[in-house]
């Protein structure tokens, strides 16, 4: 108790209110897999505080809250059983490699949640890709239980991976209401939705990136699937379902990770549609989006840079042609 007394937090509004955001997805994954996914989160959550803490002792800097808001963006794009070991060493992973290895907060290239889920993803499939928990359909849900039933065949599983199986989809109710195999807070769509609506309307996150990467994903989606392309769902199964919600709301907005420019904003979203497309219907990967939004992440200086070239060549040249 003495160690965590001597831990203090920079208060920013901003990642304030991203907190509040998450509480409904929190007690949803409280309720749909059991009280193993607040335990996990609480562990992720005390480990990157001190990993956070152990850097910017040194400099008598306080420990941000952004920290927090990345502990419980990672963990919620945990599966419900993923051993507590493997989301510690991401979350050390990401905090460290994608985030003070830049310089600490503001100054990091990509966003440090999804370089943990990344790297626990690369270098423990298993864990991260194989065993999944089947959502709680009674009244009191997962709030009677640590724990609900693992899945054991893997083609009854999430309703990505089922589709790449069989083919067969998910009920749009089930992927709206969240009682569907996933990660933890990846499953209800209208909760994500909520939280969008909240977020865009206080200005925490960017409508442009949000509504961007939505018309790359369906643009691209509508193309291919009603092109006869079989392994690209249609468009709006899509966005309900494999993270892509969840990494246009939250992932896809850090304001650190992303363009600042509001032109830039929009083609990052877009890009970051139309790669998800293509990872998921052509790549290994099931869901797609998390890899997208990294590499989104790469180019966003360049958009920036792009942006702000054009408009000074633009503004040049009008200003050529007034003075004839």
């Amino acid at each position: 108790m003495k160690f965590f007394s001597e831990i203090s937090f920079m208060k920013q509004k901003l990642m304030t209110k991203v907190i509040y955001s998450l509480i409904p997805l929190i007690l949803a994954s409280v309720y749909f897999f059991g009280w193993r996914s607040l335990v996990l989160l609480i562990w992720v959550s005390a480990l990157g505080i001190i990993v956070e803490w152990l850097f910017q002792r040194k400099s008598s800097k306080k420990v941000s809250q952004a920290v927090l808001v990345t502990s419980i963006l990672y963990t919620l794009t945990l599966p419900p059983s993923t051993p507590f070991w493997v989301a510690g060493l991401g979350i050390i992973f990401g905090i460290i490699f994608g985030k003070e290895v830049f310089g600490g907060f503001g100054r990091n290239v990509f966003n440090p949640a999804l370089v943990a889920r990344a790297f626990v993803y690369v270098c423990f499939p298993k864990y991260l890709t194989l065993q999944w928990s089947s959502a709680s359909n009674s009244l009191l849900g997962g709030f009677g239980v640590y724990l609900t039933e693992p899945i054991d065949v893997l083609s009854h599983s999430t309703p990505m991976l089922i589709f790449r199986e069989s083919g067969a989809m998910a009920s749009y109710f089930d992927l709206l209401w969240g009682n569907v195999s996933g990660s933890l807070g990846e499953t209800s769509g209208i909760l994500i939705i909520i939280s969008a609506v909240y977020l865009i309307y206080t200005k925490t996150a960017s409508f442009e990136t949000i509504i961007g990467m939505t018309v790359g994903f369906t643009g691209l989606s509508s193309i291919l699937h009603f092109s006869g392309i079989s392994q690209v769902p249609n468009p709006l199964f899509g966005i309900l379902s494999g993270g892509f919600l969840f990494g246009a709301v939250f992932m896809a907005t850090d304001p650190i990770s992303s363009p600042r420019t509001k032109e830039g904003r929009w083609i990052y979203g877009v890009i970051i549609g139309i790669v998800a497309v293509i990872i998921r219907g052509f790549a290994l990967f099931a869901g797609g989006v998390m890899f997208a939004i990294l590499i989104g992440n790469t180019f966003a200086p360049i958009i920036d840079e792009s942006v702000k070239h054009y408009k000074k060549y633009k503004k040049n040249r009008e200003r050529r042609v007034a003075h004839g």
